[in-house]
């Protein structure tokens, strides 16, 4: 089974959120870092532009960010990082438990990396969007680098337009 029990932090409330919250509405789930130099800026800009351009509305698509880097990203560091996409995008934050259960229920990999002689560190991680459908169930991924239109016509898919 893909998919699992986790409960981690919303950004958007401070509230716990679990795999039960994902029920309802069609949901864009990402795991990736704020420190994060190019892959995770660049995947929810596109995220954010392919639900802007399909003219989907927050109770129509959900677009969730997941930190892999629960030692920096903070729930309110997290949350001014993911106003700078759209409002409608949020965050999930977690202990070092947390997150190593909600990636093992999604099968996504991520390693610290720490260069030599620095004492900023980089995060490598599963770089796929994973769609997860309106009964919160895996509905497919969008890989990283995948076309405009592939893409489109995913979200088309999974929410039904």
């Amino acid at each position: 089974m893909f998919g699992g029990p986790f409960e981690m932090t919303a950004t958007t409330t401070g509230e716990p959120f679990t795999q039960d919250d994902l029920v309802g509405t069609p949901s864009l789930m990402f795991f990736g870092f704020t420190y994060c130099p190019d892959v995770c800026p660049m995947t929810l800009a596109e995220a954010t532009a392919w639900k802007q351009e399909l003219g989907l509305g927050a109770d129509d698509l959900n677009i969730i960010f997941v930190t892999v880097d629960p030692e920096r990203d903070t729930i309110e560091h997290l949350a001014t990082y993911l106003s700078n996409f759209d409002e409608d995008v949020f965050g999930l934050v977690g202990n070092q438990a947390q997150t190593d259960q909600i990636k093992r229920s999604y099968g996504v990999f991520s390693e610290v990396v720490e260069p030599e002689g620095s004492t900023d560190y980089l995060v490598n991680h599963t770089s796929s969007l994973y769609m997860i459908d309106a009964q919160g169930e895996f509905f497919g991924t969008i890989a990283f680098g995948e076309s405009s239109d592939t893409a489109k016509d995913k979200i088309r898919r999974l929410t039904s337009i």
